[in-house]
């Protein structure tokens, strides 16, 4: 029977290690460093997943007591201070601790982005011999995907920013723009903290690889 939170199973008494293909080797003649390697993995994983897990409760908890105090707020004098959808900040008495709630719009992009992609090479090939290969990289780095297929909203507003005369392009924006659509939103709660009222803000950090 295998374990999953080892990756060993028993047969017949004798201990094997599943392998990335799924096979079973014997522990045995597992080299060492990668037994060691499964075994540190495997214990920080364990830690993690329960942390991921109760951070997640925790974001959920706070976002219901905002909005029962937004609720509280609506029943108390019958006005919204931006509602569900709209950025809120809390401040303590004192104002030295503060909550943020931002609403981060989730965007895809349309068939009309390859139709603007198009355009912008052409006009790169045009502009070969007068464009700097830091301008190309840039323009040309807007439309790469990361590994999960997904485009950087941030460098194709990056390029809507740039003044460029020339029609094709500004049809390519044009493009980029028609393609963008919201297809939801999602809230976020960042919490801050400061040693006086004039002092500046440091937000409390709830991710790890910002830490």
């Amino acid at each position: 029977m295998t374990d999953i939170s080892t990756g060993r199973c028993d047969v017949n008494g004798q201990p094997f290690m599943i392998d990335g293909r799924g096979a079973l080797v014997p522990e045995t003649v597992v080299k060492a460093q990668d037994r060691l390697q499964d075994d540190l993995v495997r214990k920080i994983v364990g830690f993690a997943v329960p942390l991921s897990e109760q951070i997640t409760r925790f974001r959920e908890h706070c976002l219901e007591d905002v909005d029962s105090f937004v609720a509280l707020l609506d029943q108390e004098y019958g006005a919204k201070r931006g509602g569900r959808k709209g950025n809120l900040s809390f401040l303590s008495y004192d104002g030295l601790l503060k909550v943020d709630v931002q609403v981060g719009e989730m965007v895809t992009f349309g068939p009309e982005l390859q139709t603007a992609k198009e355009l912008v090479d052409e006009c790169l090939r045009e502009w070969t011999v007068d464009a700097r290969e830091q301008l190309r990289a840039i323009i040309t780095r807007a439309f790469d995907v990361d590994a999960q297929g997904r485009i950087n909203r941030y460098n194709l507003t990056y390029l809507l920013r740039m003044e460029i005369a020339d029609e094709r392009w500004q049809e390519a924006m044009r493009a980029i723009r028609d393609s963008m659509r919201v297809i939801g939103s999602r809230r976020y709660i960042r919490i801050y903290s400061r040693p006086t009222n004039d002092g500046p803000w440091t937000a409390i950090n709830l991710n790890m690889a910002a830490a």
